[in-house]
């Protein structure tokens, strides 16, 4: 079914927004995955904040080409039935969710990605980038790792307070 002048500008207007705040955008073939399946994909997909569209690959490619980052961004890899993936917030979120879901359903195969600077991603990548750990982990590695010197001087000082409380102790008696 053909979709109307007006339909495709919304949805190219809706693409330029979304691609505009995007800090990662990821994409996969998905032929053959049924309906059911994709439904679990978009809330799995809203739960990690991610944006899941299935548009024309000609509409994506005029909404990339009215941004001035993404506009000599290659286009070649957007063939076929493809869906794509986006976050405004984590750079390895949607990679890491298509990963995670390909796994289930080996008729999703990831392609490839664009970062927000135009950057073209192809399949190693993208699935590279799919292994790294989250930004919430990256955060909480980074915690652990500055508490880690202020763990280590309380440990090193809990044997000097039992001898000041053994030493007290003999003191009174």
């Amino acid at each position: 079914m053909a979709i109307s002048k007006a339909k495709k500008q919304t949805l190219v207007a809706e693409l330029d927004e979304i691609l505009r705040d995007a800090k990662m955008a990821v994409f996969a073939q998905y032929t053959g995955i049924s309906v059911k399946d994709l439904q679990v994909l978009r809330r799995a997909a809203r739960e990690a904040g991610v944006t899941i569209k299935v548009v024309k690959n000609r509409l994506v490619r005029v909404a990339m080409s009215q941004i001035d980052t993404l506009k000599n961004t290659s286009t070649e890899a957007l063939k076929g039935q493809i869906l794509y993936a986006f976050s405004a917030t984590d750079e390895v979120a949607p990679a890491q969710l298509l990963d995670k879901f390909a796994k289930g359903h080996p008729n999703l195969v990831l392609i490839g990605g664009f970062s927000s600077e135009g950057n073209n991603l192809d399949t190693a990548e993208t699935t590279a980038l799919a292994k790294l750990p989250s930004k919430h982990e990256l955060i909480a590695q980074v915690v652990a790792t500055l508490q880690s010197p202020v763990n280590d001087v309380v440990s090193a000082l809990n044997p000097l307070g039992s001898l000041v409380n053994a030493l007290e102790a003999s003191a009174k008696a």
